[in-house]
């Protein structure tokens, strides 16, 4: 009993104007120095096949030892990975490669040295920590309402009037486009009215029922970072599990900002946010927050529970804006899905979430803006 309500404390705590904090210290969003990714050159690649099977679950056999382990990318790969992919939704197909200013590589060795608190054994049949949203009033509003259904069966998130943040491995397996992909689509939540009839003894009446339903926007473009495409067939291919969709037409509802991933001891409480719609639930939309465990320059290692269907969900944190002086949430991750790994011979799983790193922000918001200006606020 005491465990629920510490979970339901917590879980009004991530609407506006409630808090647990103390008001003498508040947890803040670091100023941190942006890079620039632009474009360089765009060709044409002709028309993609669409024939492969949507995997809401990504494998891999590098863990969280074997990234810290890995050799850290050269300046040359990183404009490899960080070049990418435009698929329209007239079917053709165009790669863009980038060049990058201003960013730092010994950056990335700092992170990547860091070593991660030692990770308890996850519970995967355990108590489930997933709360479903019921009610137009939570579902309509912000930061639920960002959430919308990919047609490939994942989840994404609003991050500007016409762009859906996703995963990668929702529209591409790393070899070739999903079948879906050529006719995508994003489902919005919205009410839809069902006429009820109650009879008693004395008179029959009619009422309206609420429930909820789709309604679908066509993706005019849709942006697969090439570190996804090259890197899906090694070991570190999830660190690119990211994806832009850009909408026929504006959503018209709020959206929630992307920024750049602070490091895991300055989240509030160690923790993140998302929601998802989870297989296991249809027609649900599933809240859950979790303690991060570990961290890579490029991935965060977390105890969510779970379920194919949230993959690409927008991972999520609430931090205090200094400049305008107001809590404000980001988006600071995309949820990849489940990972196994296998050490030595002992299978090991993990839920993994990509980072915003300042490079994969810059690329984001270029794709989103069109220009490095308006992309100066991480």
């Amino acid at each position: 009993m005491g465990s629920l309500l510490f979970q339901a404390i917590i879980f009004l705590c991530t609407f506006e104007g409630v808090f647990l904090l103390s008001p003498f210290w508040k947890p803040s969003w670091p100023t941190t120095k942006l890079p620039v990714v632009l474009p360089q050159l765009t060709e044409d690649l002709g028309l993609p096949k669409f024939n492969a099977d949507a995997k809401l679950n990504v494998t891999s056999n590098c863990g969280p030892d074997c990234h810290k382990g890995a050799p850290l990318p050269t300046f040359e790969q990183l404009k490899e990975f960080l070049s990418y992919e435009t698929l329209y939704f007239n079917g053709s197909l165009t790669e863009t490669k980038v060049g990058i200013y201003g960013f730092n590589m010994a950056e990335m060795a700092v992170v990547q040295g860091r070593k991660g608190r030692s990770r308890a054994k996850r519970q995967i049949y355990g108590y489930d920590s997933r709360f479903s949203i019921f009610g137009k009033n939570f579902l309509l509003n912000y930061p639920f309402s960002t959430s919308v259904k990919v047609s490939t069966g994942c989840t994404g998130t609003l991050v500007a009037e016409k762009h859906v943040l996703t995963a990668a491995h929702c529209i591409h397996d790393g070899k070739s486009y999903v079948k879906g992909a050529q006719k995508l689509k994003v489902g919005f939540l919205k009410p839809k009215l069902k006429d009820v009839t109650e009879k008693n003894s004395n008179q029959t009446k009619s009422h309206n029922s609420e429930k909820m339903k789709f309604q679908w926007i066509r993706v005019k473009r849709t942006h697969v970072p090439k570190g996804w495409i090259k890197g899906n067939a090694n070991d570190i291919g999830m660190d690119y599990d990211y994806a832009l969709l850009e909408l026929k037409k504006p959503h018209k509802r709020r959206y929630m900002k992307i920024g750049v991933s602070p490091p895991v001891k300055q989240l509030p409480a160690g923790r993140i946010h998302f929601s998802g719609f989870d297989n296991d639930r249809p027609g649900n939309l599933v809240y859950r927050f979790c303690e991060v465990r570990e961290e890579t320059y490029d991935l965060l290692y977390q105890h969510c529970d779970a379920q194919p269907g949230a993959s690409g969900s927008g991972v999520y944190v609430r931090m205090w804006k200094r400049q305008f002086q107001r809590w404000e949430r980001k988006i600071i991750g995309v949820f990849s899905g489940h990972q196994w790994v296998d050490q030595n011979g002992v299978p090991q799983d993990f839920n993994v979430a990509v980072r915003i790193t300042p490079l994969k922000y810059a690329q984001i918001c270029f794709w989103i803006k069109g220009n490095y200006v308006d992309c100066r606020d991480g």
